[in-house]
């Protein structure tokens, strides 16, 4: 089986970075800068519905109806429930040539704080689901259409959306300029946190703060102690439910470090739930885990959860046989500065999971938050933090010549993020027709 940790890695830079800016300039011949904002539907686009069902084939069908329920809410919350689509639209386009590890699902809300080993905290991508190696410029075309479609719902008009878009993209190319000159070592200890966000993260940090491990386990656990049943969203396993995850622990604990290996080896299983969350990963099988360690006070909350390749990978060479958890994992560290220490994956049943730590002082953004200046401020932030996470993962030098320092690209960019999400509220228009007509079952079951 292929190793995804050789299979994403970038080349080694070889050459000085003043060289290296020059080949990415030299790209734009193969794709301009202009050309990125261009972008019209195929004219044999097909009807969105068949595919975002079979998108989701592998998924509980029992829980489809919430999903669709949830993408129906608004054109946000449909483009936040699928990347296939968007994968399909620009998967086959041209495209700048230049590499980096995708998040794959960069969408407004896939940014937030969460704390480091020390306990302070940060403010990065998360959610690496549809993680892979690809085109830079779709994770920030998916970035910038969510921009656009979030800012609507906060009750911004298309010129504001248009201008928060641009300061994105400005920002993003900033960041990769002032990237590409550092060091290897400093870039990979770039962060953004409390310290150099200038204050206009302090509502995360805050709500992170206060989302602290006991709180979690007040909300989340009973006497017993056993998971609190929440139907439809958590209920606890059964003894054989919970024996092929309890299973799959040896395996999970050799994809740690040895001094991660024996933290994890204090910890003990003592009782799983069942897990039903999000919107884009909605039906997935997801499992949590409550591990005890030196008494009912020292506690650790695990998460298995089901991987099924990114909806990218079709569109690229991506190795088809690499253990998708393993590939997640992979993904997941190349893009952040501060990565979970209880990242790992391992099988279940035959089937591939991550494993990763449940909601460690994790908060973000909520469209409400994006309402006035926000919008725009924020954006800036998240066009630094995926700029970070690009060179952190290919060439930043090579980016930064593609990108250069005019404004050609923060006007094209913002143009293609207005049609996008243009079509994608088409699309969820097609959604709640198939839905009032009887097509689709949805439901939204209060939480």
């Amino acid at each position: 089986m292929a190793d995804p940790s050789d299979a994403q890695k970038p080349k080694a830079p070889q050459s000085a970075p003043e060289v290296r800016r020059a080949e990415g300039k030299a790209l734009r011949a193969r794709l301009s800068r202009a050309d990125l904002g261009s972008w019209s539907p195929a004219p044999d686009r097909s009807d969105p519905i068949p595919r975002l069902q079979a998108a989701v084939a592998h998924r509980d069908p029992a829980l489809l109806p919430i999903r669709w329920g949830r993408m129906a809410r608004s054109p946000f919350y449909f483009f936040r429930g699928n990347a296939a689509l968007m994968a399909a639209d620009l998967g086959t386009g041209p495209v700048t040539g230049l590499h980096a590890q995708l998040c794959g699902d960069t969408h407004v809300m896939n940014f937030g704080a969460f704390a480091k080993e020390d306990g302070s905290l940060v403010f990065d991508l998360n959610d690496f689901d549809e993680t892979c190696r690809g085109p830079w410029e779709w994770d920030l075309k998916r970035l910038l259409a969510s921009a656009v479609l979030a800012g609507r719902e906060a009750g911004h008009g298309d010129a504001t959306c248009q201008e928060a878009a641009g300061r994105c993209v400005r920002a993003y190319v900033a960041g990769m300029d002032r990237f590409a000159d550092l060091g290897i070592v400093a870039l990979s200890r770039e962060e953004l946190g409390p310290h150099n966000d200038g204050g206009a993260l302090a509502p995360v940090f805050e709500k992170a703060l206060r989302s602290t491990p006991e709180k979690l386990r007040e909300k989340a656990i009973e006497a017993g102690p056993r998971f609190r049943t929440r139907d439809p969203f958590v209920r606890p396993l059964t003894e054989a439910e919970a024996a092929p995850f309890l299973a799959a622990f040896p395996a999970y604990h050799g994809t740690l470090g040895p001094a991660r290996q024996q933290v994890l080896e204090g910890y003990q299983p003592v009782c799983l739930g069942r897990r039903v969350a999000g919107c884009g990963s909605l039906g997935v099988v997801d499992v949590l885990v409550f591990c005890q360690g030196n008494g009912p006070d020292d506690f650790l909350f695990l998460e298995f959860k089901a991987q099924h390749g990114s909806v990218w990978s079709r569109y690229l060479n991506d190795t088809e046989d690499a253990h998708a958890g393993h590939w997640a994992a992979v993904g997941q560290h190349r893009m952040q500065t501060w990565a979970d220490p209880f990242l790992g994956w391992s099988t279940v049943t035959g089937a591939p999971f991550l494993v990763k730590q449940w909601s460690d002082h994790k908060a973000g953004f909520e469209l409400e938050d994006l309402a006035g200046p926000a919008l725009g401020i924020y954006l800036e932030l998240c066009g630094t933090v995926l700029a970070k996470a690009h060179a952190r993962s290919g060439d930043p030098a090579q980016l930064a010549g593609y990108l250069g320092h005019g404004g050609e690209l923060p006007e094209a960019l913002p143009v293609f993020a207005l049609r996008y999400a243009d079509q994608a509220t088409e699309d969820w228009h097609t959604l709640k027709k198939a839905i009032s007509s009887g097509h689709l079952e949805a439901w939204e079951p209060g939480e």
